[in-house]
């Protein structure tokens, strides 16, 4: 019987590849060439997989942007008890890319970002990873402030377009801390500083207690 390929997996393992060769020479660099032979299959098993380049770099930037997200989902899950505050708090820590393991897929993101500022077919999976984060910021939000004393900001933020702003600007911020670690004008702890202390200010908002006061 011939060999079943597991296509699924092949194309992690090529989109791995597509993102080592991007964190070291941009997008515009990678060759399906170059990331058979970085992935160590065929070209044919490249090509099979994907028509063209674009359809490859596409998978690429939508596979790092799952596996943040997959991450932000791991790191809320793990603590089913915790507060809205505190599973925010976990979920923009992950978003920001800050810890030393993250460091290359920080540059892998921003690689890809700068691209698809000059690419619509990649500006659109980016664009679908930022309001999926957006969605989860938003409702994070929104449950933190339910949790107030007599309903906190609830009412106000609850379905409504604070909750979403706020969502917005946290989303902005941990985005922007990723690039002013990766070129050395913030440290990581600089930057976590920067990020705590305007969630700091968010609860303050809220009314409600952050994670620091729990625990």
């Amino acid at each position: 019987m011939p060999k079943q390929v597991d296509y699924g997996s092949r194309r992690r393992r090529i989109a791995e590849a597509v993102c080592v060769l991007a964190d070291e020479q941009g997008p515009e660099g990678v060759s399906m060439r170059d990331v058979a032979a970085r992935a160590q299959v065929s070209l044919g098993a490249v090509q099979r997989c994907f028509r063209t380049k674009e359809e490859m770099l596409l998978f690429a930037v939508e596979h790092v942007g799952e596996r943040v997200t997959e991450r932000v989902r791991a790191r809320i899950a793990t603590g089913p008890a915790q507060s809205a505050a505190t599973a925010l708090g976990h979920a923009t820590d992950e978003v920001a890319l800050l810890r030393e393991e993250h460091r290359a897929e920080a540059r892998i993101w921003l690689a890809f970002l700068a691209q698809a500022a000059v690419s619509a077919s990649l500006a659109e999976p980016l664009r679908n990873s930022y309001a999926a984060l957006q969605d989860l910021f938003t409702r994070l939000i929104t449950e933190a402030a339910a949790s107030g004393p007599g309903g906190g900001a609830a009412d106000a933020f609850a379905d409504g377009p604070d909750a979403v702003r706020e969502a917005r600007t946290l989303l902005a911020l941990t985005d922007g801390l990723t690039g002013h670690v990766l070129i050395g004008h913030l440290t990581a702890k600089e930057a976590e500083g920067v990020l705590h202390a305007h969630l700091a200010g968010l609860w303050a908002r809220l009314g409600v207690t952050g994670p620091q006061a729990e625990g």
